[in-house]
């Protein structure tokens, strides 16, 4: 059987985020959380569990996202007081 991208899905505190789908992007999702079903990782057949860890799984694998976000990290790190005396 083929490995999907998403396994089980984790528990987390949601943000409310209201999105509009085309038709077949919204049947594809109910699709592939159907097939999570089946195969026992999700238990749950609920197309809207699905959104946040496919965001977060393409965002995780955007070489260039992540090389972008890195720098913007840096630059704020370096932009804060290296010692805590310095503030004072």
């Amino acid at each position: 059987m083929a490995k999907l991208k998403i396994g089980s899905i984790d528990d987390d505190k949601p943000v409310s985020l209201t999105v509009k789908l085309p038709a077949m992007i919204y049947r594809d999702l109910t699709a592939y959380a159907e097939i999570l079903k089946r195969e026992g990782q999700q238990s749950t057949a609920d197309p809207t569990t699905l959104v946040a860890p496919m965001l977060a799984r393409f965002m995780a694998t955007d070489r260039a996202f992540r090389k972008l976000r890195r720098g913007i990290q840096q630059k704020v790190q370096q932009a804060l007081p290296q010692n805590p005396s310095e503030t004072a």
